[in-house]
C-alpha cells in the first residue's frame, strides 16, 4: 500500500534503536526524509549504518541529531537543525526516554521527578515546539509511542506509568485543541516488545528465576494471547498508518498493542 509519505519530513525522537529505529526503517521505505534524534552520537552512527545496510538508496534522506531532550533548549536546537536539513516537520514520532522501574518501598520524590523528566518531558519539549508550527501551517501528524503502563498500574512501574498516563492525556487533549488547525495527534501503547531493552530484562529475569533466557522468553510469551511478543516492526507499521493520509480521520486515539494481554474496553 502506498501510504503517501514520500517526500515527507519525519522527525523521530529516540530513533537510534528499538521501536524508533523500526519506525525510521518503515518511513524510509515509504520515501520519506527522516531526522533521528538521540542522546548518543554513537548510537546514532550505529543506527545510520543499520539503515543504510537495509536501504542503501536512502543515503541523503537521513539526518542525525544528538540532543538530550530533557532540556528544552536541546530540543529546540535539534529541531532547528533538522528543519535546516529537511524543511518543516510533517510528522513527529516520539519514542525517546524510558523511566527506571523501582519497587514501591524505594520510591522517593526524586524517583518520581526523574521518571517525569525521562519520559514525559522528553516528549513534551519536542511536542510543544512542533505542534505550534504544524498548527500555523494547518497540517501535521504527531504519534507518541507511550506504553501500556499508563493504563494498567504495575507496582514496579508507578513513576513511569504515571508519566505514560500523562502522555496519553495530553495526546488526547492536544488532538482536540489542534484538530481545528489540521493537526492529528495519536498515541500508541505497546505491550512487551522484543527490543534490546526487553532482552536485557529477560536476562535479569532468567538469572533471578534460575532459568535460561529462552525459558524466560517463553514464559513472557505465554502471558500474551497471541502467544508471542511484538516485534518492533509491528509497532512501527501502526505508527506509519497513523502518520499517513490513510488515517486522515483518526485523531485523539490511544491505541493499545499488547496482543490482548490485558482485555479492556477503555
Amino acid at each position: 500500500m502506498d501510504l503517501k509519505l514520500s517526500g515527507q519530513h519525519v522527525l523521530i525522537t529516540g530513533g537510534s534503536k528499538g521501536i524508533g529505529l523500526a519506525c525510521a526503517q518503515g518511513f524510509l521505505r515509504e520515501g520519506a526524509n527522516v531526522s533521528l534524534v538521540s542522546r548518543s552520537s554513537s548510537n546514532l552512527d550505529t543506527a545510520l549504518a543499520a539503515l543504510l545496510l537495509d536501504q542503501p538508496q536512502a543515503k541523503g534522506r537521513i539526518g542525525l541529531f544528538a540532543a538530550d531532550l530533557k532540556a528544552p533548549a536541546e530540543a529546540e536546537r535539534a529541531l532547528m537543525q533538522a528543519e535546516a536539513l529537511h524543511g518543516a516537520v510533517d510528522v513527529l514520532v516520539n519514542s525517546a526516554g524510558a523511566a527506571q522501574r523501582t519497587v514501591p518501598d524505594e520510591l522517593n520524590a526524586q524517583a518520581w521527578r526523574d521518571a517525569m523528566d525521562a519520559k514525559f518531558f522528553t516528549y513534551v519539549h519536542m511536542i510543544d515546539l512542533v505542534v505550534k508550527k504544524m498548527g500555523q501551517r494547518g497540517q501535521g501528524a504527531i504519534i507518541n509511542i507511550v506504553g501500556a503502563g499508563g493504563k494498567v498500574a504495575s507496582p514496579y512501574h508507578l513513576p513511569g506509568g504515571a508519566a505514560n498516563a500523562a502522555l496519553m492525556l495530553i495526546s488526547a487533549g492536544l488532538a482536540a485543541a489542534y484538530g481545528p488547525k489540521g493537526v492529528r495527534i495519536n498515541a500508541v501503547n505497546p505491550g512487551s516488545t522484543f527490543t534490546d531493552r526487553l532482552k536485557t530484562g529477560l536476562v535479569t529475569a532468567a538469572k533471578l528465576s534460575g532459568i535460561s533466557v529462552d525459558e524466560a522468553l517463553q514464559q513472557a510469551a505465554q502471558k500474551v494471547p497471541l502467544g508471542r511478543l511484538a516485534q518492533p516492526e509491528e509497532i512501527a507499521n501502526a505508527v506509519l498508518f497513523l502518520a499517513s493520509p490513510c488515517a486522515s480521520y483518526v485523531t485523539g486515539v490511544n491505541l493499545t498493542m499488547d496482543g490482548a494481554a490485558t482485555p479492556m474496553v477503555v
